[in-house]
């Protein structure tokens, strides 16, 4: 059936601010549906309060609203829009879903006409309410987990008593497992009971048997009108029941299944999705599967949307779900749909992979002291990294690689866990580090019986690691010298990189590349094209891999390379790597901009990102997407393969920041503020020369390598003092200090976590006002783009603070500093592109706190209150392509704009919650206000000082 004609203008709900448990995997989602709409000819209107992401971009849908997501802001909409004809809910997460049915259940969509598509209430329902799930399973014949529901604390005790322990309890109508717990001993019940019940929107909880050890999967699946149902992907936890599916290991296609079992898994997700009710569009379902011959199958859950693992399952095989359900949504069939990567064959097939998928989990507990760092049901991580590698190892690694957490894969880097105590203690109760601590317990001689016993992780896994530690070991008898082009092949192979052969054999990271670039080892690009090469793939997407030479009968030897290199001239995009708390779906922004931007400049465009739950990542956002970790060794050999004019490193935040001064070195063009002025910013010392030289006034402040040094700089600087580490993103390890021990505490555990760092100590301006500016320069001229004060005092991390457009009682004669001092800074730094300065406002003069020449959290959320694409002028800036006087700049804002950090500390229950100069925030939304007697400013303002934590 083609598009239902009578379906012209749909509304999207997006997911709001970024959460642990939803991040912007359903920005991507929503991103792809708006798109797909549009094509077809459809109106779209979206709602979202999220200024961070590409999805509120005024270029994404015919009308955007920034507002808070309620059932008066769909009213609002609906009246000023009354041509819409149905709600897509589907693409914005649980928020979405939840904003749906309360709007349902008041009857809004009744009042206004608007039908519900892409998913079924009655679905969502029986989905969600747990005891309804259970019922209907049993009457298809799909085995459940013994479980029971309860309302209350005494019907919990009684289900207890009959199950016995180990038991799992779960909240219904939550996401990212809010609520959920795994009860070991009896003693632990009654408290994380009477949580989930509190949790629980509609204080229900199921309680289920425990299946500790049991393998976990998960299928997602599309299905159409005509009740074709395709299975898109089949993902694998590496790690059994017990750990949430967004803090487990997972691996595509499915490892460890025997055939017989996995045919059975599909009837049964087929037969689910059909049986929850009659709807159009993606599904995702979960099932365990017993460690044993037997394979036991039973039924964990269903969620009739698209979600996180969908946005990894579109990246690992090239099928766009989100974009084909959209079409689904409104009437297409799936053999009416093109396959987007072939362009050739329909979209009602199902993806075949030749090569392996691994993502890892990114978390961010350094963040949260005194949090619980164990792994369970309870979603902690912040984002995920993505590869792609032609063997489990190859991907394995590459996904170590890409996490960016000073490790440079599995072992082989000095950096592993030698106590013994420690690493049973590290396998038996789930930690964050696990990937790496199974590495270092089988080095450390403890046997693989003995690592499954505790971990209950598959034992084909467990030698995969095996092999790779054995690998190491034969490699390290060797000398650069003597080690032969086969080992090093393998070690290529298997996903070592070139700093773990190096560190195997005792030398020097470059001479390992040298070494295998004489003996022509090199980085081979294939594409991903759904279709395991059967047809030709449209769409170039590549990841990297090594190959053995390959001989003709002639003798010329060759190894196959699917990227062709064209003649047009290049730019390369690098990333901002997985998303993180200080660095988030902004820098994708900002990256997705900058290839666009580029285009439009005449370039080819290629994007080079690990992150698999963003629109930079889409096939077809640049020219060419390279699929590979943001960490110098791939991305060298990407631009040796490319030659590009040059690579842009000021949109992608610390990530592309921290490979500057590589790319320099390597005489690689840096586009933009040349990689001096970068670090000029950074070093301190150097910065403060500039400022003096300018008559620009800071804090005083002095540099420290060691605890002695620090306590000497406290002598001359008085209490408070603000310590905080070098080359760092969202104030990592920042804290103000009020005496001396604990200053020395402070330093000597930075010094601790940060080798052969330099310390800068500030004098800490007490009861300042904190403002930031962000602008454009082009080496000559400087735009400000704008200029935000912040409600909490100087001393709370920005990005933690709310932040106030333009701002809202700074006077005239500040205003004027403020202005003078940017200008200077941008034009002393040679800043070429965007820059952001924090300002600290004490006594009317206008300290500067630091200034960052590359784009900066609040440049989306500018670009978002005043209706101008800045990114886009920046990068064309920074190409040489214009000047900022070329630009007819017209900023449009009624009112305020104000920036409002969302937190996640309902998932860290027993942390400090006190803001400080770290950041700890996962999400912002955007609030306008007329003006300042509106009662939400006059709240913010009136709790600022409450939170700030010396």
């Amino acid at each position: 059936m083609p598009k239902r004609e009578k379906l012209k203008s749909i509304l999207i709900i997006g997911s709001g601010p970024i959460v642990i448990g939803q991040a912007c995997e359903f920005d991507y989602s929503g991103t792809q549906a708006l798109r797909s709409l549009r094509e077809d000819g459809i109106e779209t209107i979206l709602i979202n309060s999220n200024p961070a992401t590409i999805m509120t971009d005024p270029s994404m849908a015919d009308h955007v609203y920034l507002k808070p997501l309620n059932t008066k802001s769909i009213i609002q909409i609906l009246k000023e829009h009354p041509q819409i004809d149905a709600v897509l809910p589907t693409m914005g997460g649980q928020t979405a879903l939840n904003l749906c049915i309360e709007a349902d259940e008041k009857g809004i969509w009744k009042d206004f006409e608007v039908e519900i598509i892409g998913v079924d209430i009655d679905a969502i329902n029986i989905t969600e309410d747990r005891e309804q799930f259970r019922e209907l399973m049993l009457s298809i014949g799909i085995p459940m987990a013994p479980q029971a529901t309860a309302n209350s604390y005494l019907k919990g005790k009684e289900i207890a008593q009959e199950f016995g322990f180990p038991l799992v309890i779960r909240a219904s109508y939550t996401l990212g497992g809010a609520g959920a717990s795994i009860v070991y001993k009896e003693e632990d019940f009654d408290e994380l009971l009477t949580r989930g019940l509190e949790v629980s929107p509609i204080h229900e909880v199921m309680i289920d048997k425990a299946l500790i050890g049991w393998k976990e999967y998960e299928l997602e699946l599309l299905r159409d009108n005509n009740d074709n149902v395709v299975i898109i992907c089949t993902i694998e936890n590496m790690d059994p029941m017990g750990i949430h599916t967004g803090d487990s290991i997972t691996v595509a296609p499915a490892m460890t299944l025997s055939d017989k079992t996995f045919q059975r898994m599909r009837d049964m997700a087929i037969h689910m999705m059909r049986s929850i009710g009659d709807f159009a569009g993606g599904c995702n379902v979960q099932f365990a599967v017993s460690p044993d011959e037997n394979e036991d199958i039973i039924a964990i859950e269903i969620n009739p949307r698209v979600s996180r693992s969908s946005a990894l399952a579109s990246k690992a095989t090239g099928y766009p779900i989100a974009k084909i359900a959209a079409k689904l949504a409104i009437g297409y069939n799936l053999d009416e749909l093109d396959n987007q990567i072939t362009k050739s064959t329909s979209a009602l097939f199902e993806p075949t992979l030749d090569y392996v998928i691994v993502k890892i989990p990114r978390w961010n507990f350094d963040k949260f002291e005194g949090s619980d760092r164990t792994l369970g049901l309870q979603m902690k991580s912040v984002g995920e990294v993505m590869a792609i590698g032609r063997s489990f190892q190859e991907a394995l690694h590459k996904a170590t690689q890409s996490l960016e957490i000073k490790r440079n894969g599995l072992g082989a880097d000095g950096k592993g866990y030698k106590d013994y105590d420690q690493i049973i203690d590290k396998l038996t109760y789930a930690s964050w580090d696990r990937v790496f601590v199974i590495y270092d317990a089988i080095q450390m001689g403890i046997p693989l019986s003995r690592i499954h016993e505790i971990t209950k992780i598959d034992m084909w896994f467990l030698k995969q690691y095996e092999e790779l530690y054995n690998l190491e070991k034969e490699i390290s008898t060797y000398t650069i010298q003597s080690v032969t082009k086969e080992l090093i092949l393998e070690a290529k192979q298997k996903g070592f990189a070139d700093r773990q052969i190096a560190h195997m054999v005792g030398c020097y990271e470059s001479e390992v590349y040298n070494k295998r670039d004489e003996l022509g080892i090199k980085r081979v690009y294939k594409l991903v094209d759904t279709c395991a090469a059967e047809f030709k793939a449209e769409t170039p997407y590549f990841y990297s891999t090594f190959e053995a030479e390959i001989e003709t009968p002639e003798g010329e030897k060759y190894v196959s390379n699917e990227s062709v290199v064209s003649d047009k001239k290049k730019i390369v995009v690098l990333g901002s790597g997985p998303n993180r708390i200080g660095q988030g779906i902004e820098f994708d922004y900002c990256c997705v901009h900058g290839v666009l931007a580029s285009a439009e400049c005449g370039y080819e465009t290629i994007m080079i990102n690990c992150n698999p739950e963003t629109v930079s990542t889409d096939f077809d956002t640049a020219d060419k997407l390279y699929f590979e970790p943001v960490f110098w060794e791939h991305i060298y050999d990407v631009i040796r393969h490319e030659k590009p004019e040059g690579v842009i490193v000021q949109l992608g935040g610390q990530t592309a920041l921290k490979l500057a001064e590589k790319l320099d070195r390597y005489g690689i063009k840096i586009i933009g503020t040349s990689y001096q002025s970068l670090d000029l910013a950074e070093d301190r010392g150097h910065f403060s020369k500039l400022l003096q030289e300018n008559n620009i006034p800071y804090p005083e402040f002095d540099i420290a390598e060691t605890a002695d040094q620090a306590l000497e700089v406290a002598d001359r600087l008085d209490f408070p003092i603000l310590v905080r580490p070098s080359y760092v993103l969202g104030g990592q390890g920042m804290k103000i200090v009020i005496n001396k021990q604990e200053l020395e505490e402070h330093v000597v555990d930075l010094l601790r976590k940060i080798p052969n760092n330099k310390l800068l100590l500030d004098h800490y301006l007490d009861g300042a006002i904190e403002a930031e500016a962000d602008a454009i320069c082009d080496g000559e001229n400087v735009y400000i783009i704008g200029i935000m004060e912040h409600i909490e005092p100087c001393g709370i991390h920005s990005g933690d603070s709310n932040a106030t457009l333009p701002p809202f009682n700074l006077g005239e004669f500040v205003m004027q500093q403020i202005k003078d001092h940017t200008h200077k800074i941008a034009l002393a730094l040679n800043t070429v592109g965007l820059i952001n300065i924090q300002f600290a406002i004490k006594d009317d003069t206008v300290y500067i706190i630091e200034a960052n020449p590359r784009a900066s959290r609040t440049v989306p959320f500018i670009a978002k209150a005043y209706g101008e694409p800045y990114v886009n002028y920046a990068t064309k800036v920074m190409l040489g392509e214009k000047k900022v006087t070329d630009f007819d700049f017209k900023p449009h804002l009624n009112g305020y704009a104000i920036k409002q950090p969302v937190f996640s500390f309902n998932k860290f229950p027993n942390v400090n919650k006190k803001l400080g100069p770290e950041m700890k925030s996962t999400g912002e939304s955007i609030l306008f206000i007329d003006d300042l007697k509106d009662d939400q400013f006059y709240d913010l303002y009136s709790r600022r000082k409450m939170y700030l934590s010396k």
